[in-house]
């Protein structure tokens, strides 16, 4: 934000909405190693997000996180799809992300094998 010249008091306010958007309400002076791997994951979309883009790249999301703390994830990040209006593309090979895709696409040997819209 600061490179988009947004005052520093807007970039707070914008900071703080955009962490309680992904349920760090309250942790807003947490150093990362005071989060757990799931609260710095949130933290890594709400970098991702707050400059408000139109489409995210989220490259294995879930990794490292376990079913529980990804699927939170993965729901936060279909609330800001609908809500927020954000396309995320995720490069995974996670089953549970695949399922939450709205179009899956397969690429083998950087070949498009198989495109489906669900």
């Amino acid at each position: 934000m600061l490179l988009q010249g947004v005052q520093a008091a807007q970039r707070r306010e914008r900071a703080k909405a955009i962490l309680d958007d992904v349920g760090l309400e309250g942790k807003y002076n947490r150093r990362p190693a005071e989060l757990s791997g799931g609260q710095q994951q949130r933290v890594a979309v709400a970098r991702a997000i707050v400059s408000n883009p139109s489409i995210v790249l989220a490259d294995e999301p879930t990794a490292n996180l376990d079913s529980k703390t990804g699927n939170g994830l993965l729901e936060m990040m279909k609330k800001m799809n609908k809500e927020k209006k954000v396309t995320f593309i995720f490069s995974t090979h996670d089953k549970m992300v695949m399922d939450y895709a709205h179009r899956l696409v397969l690429i083998r040997d950087g070949c498009i094998v198989d495109d489906q819209i669900k």
